[in-house]
């Protein structure tokens, strides 16, 4: 299993970044952290960008730098793409033009042209001008010509914070299936946690230069949310049950619990979906609702209770953590339902929520 090793420091004037961390290179690993953390910083130092860093980094049993070594492999000969959040194409040069560019830096091309631009649906853009392009349609393009570069490891510096909400579901589910497809490992950088739960398998998360928790996406995001480092939220993969057109409506299955979600269009049923629900979209009953609108309602039992520290010293909220079939689930609830529920962990209770309070790609 290919592997890359980080073990460096960059400083500068008013930053600095330290890195010893060794990630996995399969599928797609996230990173994420506020404006400032270190975030492109991170992805300079492995492309060959940055030259403040002192240290080392290994990628696949290859030092692409070793300041002690004195060993420094060029950014062109390191085979590693690089797709920033504006697209940076060749502005004289139409679409294909700039993807047989990125074709031509690869000597013996495995790749097939036309299946890239198929995969990345440009077959009716090729002969246009660049300039005439969207800003979600150029991010494609410089997508497809680091991918026609045939890169051992792709870099993506927040690739879809310059567009709108439609072309970012596009990306990512662009993006989903080039991982699928190719199998080509991706460092992601983002400051927004839902386009990383709906895309990476493993997140990395960097605060004041410093990493601060690694491992699976939906693990982090649970570590954070119990450490109030983030909005609270819980994180899903779950199969699809089956499909209820006539009412816009999918079931996931859970265990042997089921959670519908609203959905215009099928999904694929052998396919995990990713899915989010807001802590604060969740609420508590002792008893199951029978005669309810909201179609949502699990069975669980409490496992953890805590207060929530709000910026004023207050704490007149409480994250209740229940366990449903084996998943955790995250809750906010004023610290009065708390005490009027009378809610101690070890109690088993019902949690509920509304389809449309299930966030999804889709």
């Amino acid at each position: 299993m290919a592997e890359l090793a980080l073990n460096f420091t960059v400083e500068h004037d008013d930053f600095s970044l330290t890195i010893d961390e060794k990630i996995s290179l399969t599928g797609i690993t996230g990173i994420f952290g506020h404006s400032g953390s270190g975030k492109s910083t991170l992805l300079k130092v492995i492309a060959g960008l940055e030259q403040q860093a002192h240290g080392k980094v290994l990628l696949d049993d290859e030092y692409l730098f070793n300041s002690e070594a004195k060993t420094f492999i060029a950014p062109h000969q390191r085979r590693i793409g690089l797709v920033f959040q504006n697209s940076r194409l060749f502005p004289h040069l139409n679409v294909e033009e700039n993807l047989r560019f990125g074709q031509k830096r690869h000597k013996n091309c495995r790749l097939s042209f036309a299946e890239i631009v198929e995969l990345t649906q440009l077959e009716s853009l090729l002969y246009k001008a660049v300039t005439q392009l969207s800003g979600g349609e150029q991010q494609r393009v410089a997508l497809a010509r680091a991918i026609l570069a045939e890169p051992r490891l792709l870099l993506l510096d927040e690739p879809l914070s310059a567009l709108d909400d439609k072309n970012k579901i596009i990306l990512l589910a662009l993006l989903d299936r080039v991982k699928r497809k190719l199998n080509l490992p991706m460092l992601y950088v983002s400051h927004s946690l839902d386009e990383l739960q709906q895309l990476a398998d493993k997140l990395l998360v960097i605060s004041l230069g410093k990493v601060i928790h690694h491992g699976d996406i939906h693990h982090v995001i649970h570590q954070l949310t119990t450490n109030n480092e983030i909005l609270h939220q819980t994180s899903l993969s779950l199969m699809v049950k089956e499909h209820l057109p006539e009412y816009g409506l999918t079931s996931l299955r859970l265990g042997e619990q089921q959670i519908f979600i609203a959905c215009d269009s099928p999904s694929d049923k052998k396919k995990k979906v990713r899915c989010i629900i807001a802590a604060s979209d969740i609420s508590i009953t002792l008893h199951e609702p029978i005669e309810s609108s909201i179609v949502n309602h699990l069975h669980g039992e409490i496992t953890a209770i805590s207060h929530i520290i709000s910026s004023d010293g207050a704490n007149a909220q409480m994250l209740i953590t229940v366990n449903c079939s084996a998943q955790p689930f995250f809750v906010t609830i004023t610290t009065w339902s708390a005490k009027r529920l009378s809610l101690m962990p070890g109690q088993s209770i019902f949690i509920q929520f509304k389809a449309n309070a299930v966030r999804s790609l889709r």
